[in-house]
C-alpha cells in the first residue's frame, strides 16, 4: 500500500482548475433561487450591497450578482481568480472569514458551504463575529451548512462525471467520521482525469466541521443574531435544504 500522505484541500490550490468541471455554476441555479427568496424577504426590493465570506469560485454567488451589489472574500488565491473570471463585476478581496475586517457594513452577509471549514466552536464563533462586524443593526446573515450532526449518516458517497473537448473527469467523494467524539469529519476525494495521453489520478483530503443545530443557534445568538431556519426542497438531497437566517440585533 502507498503510505504517502494525501495533501489537503488541493481543490482550492493546484486542482482549482477542476472546480468548474465537477461543480459548474449552472448546477447552483436552484439553490441560489432559495437564497434570493430569503434575501428579498428580509431586505425587500432594490440593489442591496451583500458580502460573501468564503466565496470560493463564486458559483452560487454568480446567480445573485445581477440582483445585488456584491463583494466577495476568500482565503484561496486560486478560488479568488476563478471568482473574478466568473464574476468580473464583483469586488474580490483576499481574507479569512474568522479575522477579516473591511471597516464597512453591508445589508447582508452570506456564507455558503465554506462555513464547513470552521472546525471548532471557536472557529465558528469567530466567523459569526466577522459577519456581525460587517452588518448594521437589522442587517441579515444567511448561512448554508453542508451538514449538521442530526442529519449526518456516514459514509456519504457522491460521484460526478464530466466530459470536455479534450478530457473526461470522474470524481468520487466519500465523507466519514473517524472520531464521533470531536467536531470534525473527513472527506476523501479521488479525481480520475482521462486525456488523450493517458489517465491521471489525483487524491485530495478535506477536514470539515460538524455541529448540532443547537450549537449553530447558540453561537449565532451569542454573536448578536436573532435566528430562524428556512427549509426548502432541493433536487438531489434526501433531506430539506436548510438556510440559517440571522437578523443582526
Amino acid at each position: 500500500m502507498d503510505a504517502r500522505p494525501i495533501h489537503q484541500e488541493r481543490l482550492y490550490d493546484d486542482l482549482a482548475w477542476l472546480m468548474p468541471l465537477i461543480s459548474p455554476p449552472e448546477d447552483y441555479a436552484a439553490e441560489a433561487a432559495h437564497w434570493r427568496t430569503v434575501l428579498r424577504a428580509a431586505l425587500g426590493g432594490g440593489r442591496h450591497h451583500v458580502l460573501e465570506l468564503g466565496a470560493g469560485g463564486g458559483h452560487n454567488f454568480s446567480h445573485l450578482t445581477a440582483d445585488f451589489q456584491a463583494t466577495a472574500v476568500d482565503l484561496s488565491p486560486a478560488m479568488l481568480a476563478l471568482c473574478r473570471q466568473l464574476n468580473p463585476e464583483v469586488e474580490c478581496l483576499p481574507g479569512d472569514m474568522r479575522t477579516i475586517r473591511l471597516n464597512r457594513t453591508f445589508d447582508a452577509v452570506l456564507i455558503h458551504d465554506a462555513i464547513g471549514y470552521m472546525l471548532s466552536e471557536t472557529d465558528l464563533a469567530a466567523a459569526f463575529r466577522t459577519a456581525a462586524a460587517h452588518l448594521a443593526p437589522g442587517g441579515v446573515l444567511v448561512i448554508s451548512p453542508d451538514r449538521v450532526t442530526e442529519s449526518f449518516r456516514p459514509p456519504e458517497v457522491d460521484t460526478v462525471s464530466r466530459e470536455t473537448e479534450d478530457s473526461f473527469v470522474s470524481y468520487v467523494e466519500c465523507t466519514w467520521d473517524p472520531d464521533p467524539a470531536d467536531t470534525t469529519v473527513e472527506t476523501l476525494m479521488v479525481y480520475l482525469i482521462r486525456r488523450p495521453d493517458g489517465l491521471q489520478v489525483e487524491l485530495d483530503r478535506h477536514v470539515t466541521g460538524l455541529f448540532p443545530r443547537a450549537t449553530w443557534r447558540r453561537l449565532l445568538a451569542d454573536a448578536g443574531f436573532a435566528v430562524t431556519v428556512r427549509r426548502f426542497p432541493l433536487a438531489g438531497l434526501d433531506r430539506p435544504y436548510e438556510l440559517y437566517v440571522g437578523r443582526r440585533r
